[in-house]
């Protein structure tokens, strides 16, 4: 059967009628959160792009606990309602912080080497393997070097009862996956190319019969 992956515009009306109900996420995601924030070295951050900023909820986190004062942060997003919640979310930072509303192309409005940390938390494993590809590029483009990108995304099941939950969703993937807003298991450390990136951070984090994946390359 060949792979079917959801376009922009049925991710956009997916996550336009769930709204601030994806911030219901299960444990197993907000440790993986957890742990990116820990991982990804924002304190030495001066300027990030978040790639599916959702409701800008781990924005926030970011701006509040680990970024410095004087960090920029530019969320993007292809869901108007997410990028309206994201928007109130940093609006306490109005002045270093915004979020902009995106077309669906991989494509991230900022000039080559203009930044040094790119996020992506739960929107790879929605992509197909094209764009997967084109976002791992973008983010190159725009990082400076020595910059990091910051990843996590649901994974293949790494227990037995995940790898159970782990064929039941890919079955329900495969029937639509527009059902599950397109989010598939997915191994993010084969989107690296070795000679481009250095991973200083790669593990599994698995609760509530779910796996993520965190990862933290650096851009040689």
């Amino acid at each position: 059967m060949t792979a079917r992956f959801i376009t922009p515009e049925q991710a956009r009306r997916f996550y336009d009628r769930i709204g601030r109900g994806q911030d219901a996420r299960p444990l197993s995601e907000r440790r993986a959160l957890d742990a990116l924030a820990a991982q990804g070295d924002f304190a030495r951050a001066a300027s990030v792009v978040e790639f599916g900023c959702g409701t800008g909820r781990f924005a926030a986190r970011l701006l509040r606990e680990r970024l410095p004062d004087g960090a920029t942060y530019l969320g993007l997003d292809v869901s108007p309602r997410m990028t309206e919640l994201a928007s109130a979310a940093v609006a306490p930072w109005a002045g270093r912080a915004r979020v902009e509303l995106t077309d669906g192309r991989v494509s991230f409005p900022v000039p080559d080497g203009s930044c040094d940390r790119v996020v992506s938390t739960y929107v790879l494993d929605l992509l197909s393997p094209a764009d997967g590809a084109a976002f791992v590029a973008e983010a190159r483009r725009v990082l400076r070097p020595g910059g990091l990108l910051a990843l996590a995304s649901l994974a293949p099941g790494r227990t037995p009862p995940a790898r159970l939950v782990t064929r039941l969703w890919q079955a329900l993937w495969s029937l639509n996956p527009a059902l599950l807003g397109g989010c598939r298991p997915l191994g993010l450390g084969s989107l690296l190319d070795g000679d481009e990136w250095i991973v200083l951070a790669s593990f599994p984090v698995t609760d509530w019969f779910l796996s993520s994946d965190v990862l933290v390359a650096r851009r040689r």
